[in-house]
């Protein structure tokens, strides 16, 4: 046998013996603390996420609401503006066909 084959069973022991103590550290009462420590500082983390994001919805909907009103403004605005030239280009019009019509 060479001296690779004897590594082996020298690394699997190890590894079980580096395995069974893992599990006993983990298991522990101080591990579960810490865990408990740990999983109640993410869900503070969590709900104070959760709450920013629900405060950015609320101004992103009332930021979409307040910019459709300023276009449907907008476009009122406009529409009006329309509707006093064509009423003034319909006047000068008239007004031309009663000049023409007195000369």
């Amino acid at each position: 046998m060479t001296m690779k084959d004897w590594k082996h069973p020298g690394l699997f022991a190890a590894g079980v013996l580096f395995g069974t103590a893992g599990i006993k550290a983990l298991s522990s009462k101080d591990a579960k603390k810490l865990y408990t420590n740990c999983t109640a500082a993410v869900l503070r983390a969590k709900k104070v996420v959760m709450d920013t994001v629900t405060t950015i919805q609320e101004n992103a909907e009332d930021i979409y609401a307040d910019a459709k009103q300023i276009n449907e403004d907008r476009t009122a605005a406009e529409e009006a503006v329309e509707d006093v030239v064509e009423e003034t280009a319909e006047e000068s019009v008239k007004a031309e066909a009663e000049e023409q019509v007195e000369a």
